[in-house]
């Protein structure tokens, strides 16, 4: 059985309208999948090359910050080889001491809450990307608790609030301070 042209402009618009979405998300969900697919065997690829070339380091963490990759201050090379759109993105990056050199070091994004500042820490690196962190001195390293929402936004109301009355406290100083004179 086969559909003829007059049988498909007797339906209503909107069923043609609805066909024709169907057929488009359909097309858009096949093409995710097998893209999806290739891009998590790219991924094992390049886990799998990032843990062949891992070594444990000791070093002092000075400073840790998520910054532009082009203000970073990652070697030339580095930068030139990433695609632009990658160079616009905020990177976890970690400024430390590694023996004599101070290095700065791209971080996993999963691990970068675990790094203290100011704290030697032995880390697993490969090339200049940290994937693992343990503790070398004091307590073990944990994932901080995320914040729910609506604990950032009292955190926030309660520093907003604690600019104010400092604002006060001075501005009635100084008119005390005024009327003595």
């Amino acid at each position: 059985m086969t559909i003829s042209p007059v049988v498909l402009f007797s339906l209503s618009p909107l069923t043609i309208v609805l066909i024709i979405v169907a057929v488009i998300t359909i097309g858009l969900i096949i093409f995710l999948a097998i893209w999806g697919k290739k891009q998590q065997k790219k991924m094992d690829e390049t886990e799998e090359q990032i843990a062949a070339a891992a070594q444990t380091v000791t070093m002092l963490v000075i400073d840790k910050k998520k910054m532009r990759f082009s203000k970073a201050g990652l070697p030339k090379m580095i930068v030139d080889s990433t695609p632009w759109y990658a160079r616009l993105a905020k990177i976890p990056v970690v400024k430390a001491k590694v023996g004599p050199k101070v290095m700065v070091l791209i971080s996993d994004s999963k691990i970068f809450d675990m790094i203290p500042i100011k704290q030697e820490i032995k880390a697993t690196v490969s090339g200049i990307y940290i994937t693992k962190v343990r503790s070398l001195r004091g307590p073990a390293l944990v994932h901080p608790k995320k914040k729910k929402f609506r604990e950032k936004m009292a955190d926030k109301a309660n520093e907003l609030r604690g600019k104010t009355q400092t604002a006060n406290t001075k501005n009635t100083k100084n008119t005390k301070n005024s009327k003595k004179k």
